[in-house]
């Protein structure tokens, strides 16, 4: 992979992991249609990974060192919990349990963990099916017109009125089987995680803040799949100056792609993403057509 090459791969990875328009199918668009070698080899992918988890802690630094802090925390009781149960099975004053959502903010962090499981579960099992299609213009562009239509419907949701303190475990059940779609080259993850939050009824401005904090436990296992790949494979073939350049691209560009998402979002309008999808979605179709 040539450096002109790794710093569109930055910037393409900046701009649509977090634009709702699917960072996946445009990599994919871009190798296809343009003849670009996107291919750089997994440890590429895998930095690219960290430059957008960068972006996501950059912009909700705040709320990610508050989860980090819960998630201990509660990790320390539910450990504890365990311990009183064996207690509790022998003693005759039987011992309290700890309380694991204590807090709005606690039910957060389990709700973040429940979503987590779905993604986690369907990003495996479709694994392979993934890796197969992502090459196929036809399936992209029929994704891009799906991520089309779920960004219009978005615009068409009125405001909700759950807030954190409101939502609970099945509405973080549903936007993680949501996600989990996401996993298709094309179908575009924030845009359909935003719409499922919207679609349970939470507020605009927590749904935009729930999706993007979601994205961090999904990036997370993505990382960790692509790294389980990498004994065996080959090298990225992209100089350290090229890594370190698309790296510096995809987490300015994403830090900044973030912002104007909420801002799209709040506003509920969506309509240039949802018409761009359409347009792109039906020019791979006619690509792959043509190619026939």
């Amino acid at each position: 992979m040539s450096f002109f090459q790794a710093v569109l791969m930055g910037i393409v990875q900046g701009l649509t992991e977090f634009l709702p328009v699917s960072s996946s199918g445009h990599l994919a668009l871009i190798k296809n249609i343009f003849g670009v070698e996107t291919d750089g080899g997994i440890l590429f992918d895998v930095l690219l990974h960290v430059a957008t988890l960068v972006a996501v802690c950059a912009v909700y630094y705040k709320d990610v060192l508050r989860i980090l802090n819960d998630f201990f925390a509660i990790c320390i009781d539910f450990f504890a919990n365990i311990g009183i149960f064996f207690k509790n099975i022998s003693a005759i004053n039987k011992m309290e349990y700890r309380p694991i959502c204590s807090t709005p903010h606690r039910k957060f962090v389990v709700m973040l963990i429940v979503s987590t499981i779905p993604t986690g579960i369907m990003g495996i099992l479709l694994d392979d099916v993934v890796e197969t299609l992502s090459g196929n213009l036809l399936v992209i562009g029929l994704c891009l017109l799906g991520t089309g239509g779920i960004l219009f419907i978005s615009d068409l949701i009125e405001n909700g009125t759950k807030k954190q303190k409101d939502a609970n475990l099945g509405d973080a059940m549903l936007v993680g089987i949501a996600q989990g779609f996401a996993v298709l080259p094309g179908i575009s993850r924030s845009g359909t995680t935003i719409t499922g939050c919207l679609l349970c009824g939470f507020d605009r401005r927590f749904a935009v803040k729930y999706s993007f904090i979601m994205s961090l436990p999904a990036i997370l296992g993505a990382l960790i799949l692509e790294l389980f790949k990498l004994p065996g494979a080959q090298g990225a073939g992209v100089s350290a100056g090229a890594c370190i350049v698309a790296m510096i691209l995809a987490a300015v560009i994403g830090y900044f792609a973030l912002r104007i998402v909420n801002g799209f979002a709040v506003r509920r309008n969506f309509k240039p993403f949802w018409i761009y999808c359409f347009a792109v979605g039906a020019i791979s179709i006619i690509v792959f057509l043509v190619k026939l």
